[in-house]
């Protein structure tokens, strides 16, 4: 009998099954016992105990993943389960059927689905803080953040809880919590797992994922859950050997040409957090031969007119409730509704797609000259929990996004420059490049991320030791449809400095 859960990897722990050393239901107890006690708020709930312990006596440890108790990113639909959101409005839905993703992982897997993890409010903020669920907190120290929107996912592997935990990427959301958690974030190519059935046109750029202790582990998952889905028109072939092909590629690396910008984007990066990055990317050269060429990458932002634009998916969802609803929302998600009711027209649209093909361009002519793009994840550790952004806003933000007058005074002024950008259609984009340039911090916060979203090219963030005790991600960024390439990249890193599987102070 076990006490606590498996700290290895969730192929190890399926080895240990299938070795007959551990059994599914030895670590679903444990794994059970361990949310019970755990401080992290990650599960925004748990399966009723009996179902789990016959899913774990029924296990079938031959599947890939058969048997391992597995956290399911609460925005993921699974039948019969709460389908919340992680919003105060949907507190009540049950979900009518799972993901296919969801589907795939219980049955082409056969992981033990044992609960749901927290994330941000729709996906829609890189922290775990909503009106719905409170605070999670990140394993390596309590009081930190672990990001987002795939925060509850981090916080259960690198905490310990799980070995395994789904996630989803639109604009970085889960290589950001990665970074904050010491874990392996792979964002594939765009349509390499399925989104079906609900594959909104817009924003096309969430690849699906998991949050992963290992290399392997993350390619396990894409053996499992990658592959066409008629319900998802943009999903992509699998040849399914994505675990099996590790490794094959290394002598493949040495030479390919690496070009080394740490605040990618335009970010403005913490202190110290550059030249660890830098001293990072040696060990990864040496662990790769790969070769650092000088190749200047200067893509626009698009996080402001990207966030814009995918409102209009929430809007549809919210129905009629909106804007009656705006109260039991996340302040920032109301806001910026409201802000993309008032700023969001035709001229945006335009000044949007102007922006995309610009950097379309700027990551087109970036690899045609070098291989691999290296940056930071995230502009510095792991922030306070219960931040918004990265940055502590300024007060007057602050006070616009709070309860109150400022609310009031937002709607007032945004319902103006919706009447004016009638008259006046530039209006829109001229605020937004004038709230850009004063308030960065408002729109930077996932920029070092969003690049690939936007060009759909695969990207992983890879432990890259602490500043200060906190975990930091180197990230790596390849062309379209070099993922596999992409994996041996990691691998090397992983063999040459392996980083720890949980959190040392978990599980918390």
């Amino acid at each position: 009998m076990t006490d606590t859960p498996w700290t290895g990897d969730a192929c190890s722990l399926v080895d240990a099954f299938r070795a007959g050393e551990r059994s599914p239901l030895e670590e679903l107890e444990a794994t059970l016992a361990a949310i019970e006690a755990s401080r992290l708020n990650c599960f925004s709930f748990v399966e009723d105990p009996e179902r789990l312990r016959e899913a774990a006596r029924t296990a079938d440890v031959s599947l890939p993943f058969g048997g391992v108790p597995t956290g399911i990113k609460e925005l993921e639909p699974v039948a019969g389960w709460p389908w919340t959101e992680a919003s105060l409005l949907f507190k009540d839905r049950v979900a009518p059927e799972h993901g296919h993703v969801v589907e795939r992982l219980l049955t082409r897997g056969g992981a033990v689905a044992v609960g749901l993890t927290t994330a941000s409010e729709f996906g829609g903020l890189n922290v775990s803080v909503t009106k719905l669920n409170g605070v999670t907190h990140n394993p390596w120290q309590h009081g930190r953040t672990v990001g987002g929107s795939s925060g509850g996912s981090a916080s259960a592997v690198a905490g310990g809880l799980v070995s395994l935990a789904t996630g989803g990427d639109g604009g970085g959301s889960i290589r950001i919590p990665a970074g904050y958690t010491g874990l392996l974030g792979f964002k594939g190519t765009f349509g390499r797992i399925t989104r079906g059935p609900h594959a909104y046109s817009r924003p096309n750029t969430v690849v699906l994922g998991n949050l992963a202790r290992s290399v392997r582990d993350a390619a396990r998952y894409y053996d499992v859950c990658a592959g066409t889905d008629p319900w998802d028109p943009t999903s992509l072939p699998s040849h399914g050997r994505w675990e099996a092909g590790l490794g094959t590629h290394l002598e493949d690396l040495r030479g390919k040409k690496v070009a080394v910008v740490p605040a990618l984007g335009g970010v403005t990066l913490a202190p110290g957090v550059e030249d660890h990055l830098r001293a990072e990317v040696k060990e990864l050269l040496a662990a790769t031969g790969m070769v650092e060429v000088d190749v200047d990458v200067r893509p626009p932002n698009l996080a402001a007119q990207w966030a814009m634009g995918n409102m209009s998916t929430l809007l549809g969802e919210l129905g009629d409730r909106w804007p009656a609803c705006s109260r039991e929302l996340t302040d920032e998600i109301a806001v910026g509704l409201h802000l993309a009711e008032a700023m969001y027209n035709l001229r945006t649209a335009a000044v949007a797609e102007e922006l995309r093909l610009e950097a379309y361009a700027a990551m087109a002519r970036a690899f045609e000259e070098v291989d691999f793009i290296v940056a930071a994840t995230n502009p510095g550790p792991a922030f306070p929990a219960d931040w918004a952004t990265s940055n502590q806003q300024p007060k007057a933000v602050e006070w616009l996004f709070g309860e109150g007058a400022g609310r009031v005074v937002v709607r007032g002024l945004l319902g103006a420059v919706r009447l004016a950008a009638g008259a006046f259609p530039k209006l829109p984009s001229t605020l937004l490049a004038a709230a850009e340039a004063r308030l960065p911090e408002l729109v930077t916060m996932g920029a070092l991320t969003i690049i690939s979203n936007i060009y759909g090219n695969p990207a992983v963030s890879i432990p890259a030791g602490t500043i200060d005790g906190l975990p930091v991600g180197m990230q790596v960024l390849a062309p379209h449809h070099h993922d596999e390439l992409l994996f041996d990249v990691a691998l090397a890193f992983e063999r040459h400095r392996p980083w720890p599987l949980v959190a040392p102070a978990a599980p918390a």
